[in-house]
C-alpha cells in the first residue's frame, strides 16, 4: 500500500485523499460510539493521508518549478533591444 500511491495522477491523488479523509472521519465517529473491530486502522488511515499529502505537495512544487523554469526562458523587457 505504501508504494501504490506513487503511480496515481494529481487529480487521482486528491480524490483518494478526500476519500480517505471521509473514511477517517467516519472511523473516528465509530470509535466514539464504540463499534470498532480494528483500532489500529485509525493510525493506518492517518499515515496514508499524510503520504498522499506529501505526494500532492511534491506535485505542486514540481508545477511551480516548471512554471519558474519556463518563465526564466522567456526574454524579459530589460533584455530586449531598445527601439531608439
Amino acid at each position: 500500500m505504501r508504494n501504490s500511491f506513487k503511480t496515481l495522477t494529481f487529480p487521482e491523488l486528491k480524490a483518494k485523499r478526500d476519500e480517505l479523509s471521509r473514511k477517517y472521519m467516519d472511523f473516528r465517529f465509530q470509535m466514539v460510539i464504540g463499534h470498532v473491530d480494528n483500532p489500529l486502522l485509525k493510525r493506518q488511515l492517518r499515515r496514508q493521508i499524510a503520504r498522499l499529502n506529501t505526494l500532492i505537495h511534491r506535485h505542486e512544487l514540481a508545477e511551480q518549478n516548471a512554471a519558474k523554469a519556463s518563465a526564466s526562458k522567456l526574454p524579459s523587457a530589460s533584455k530586449l533591444p531598445s527601439k531608439a
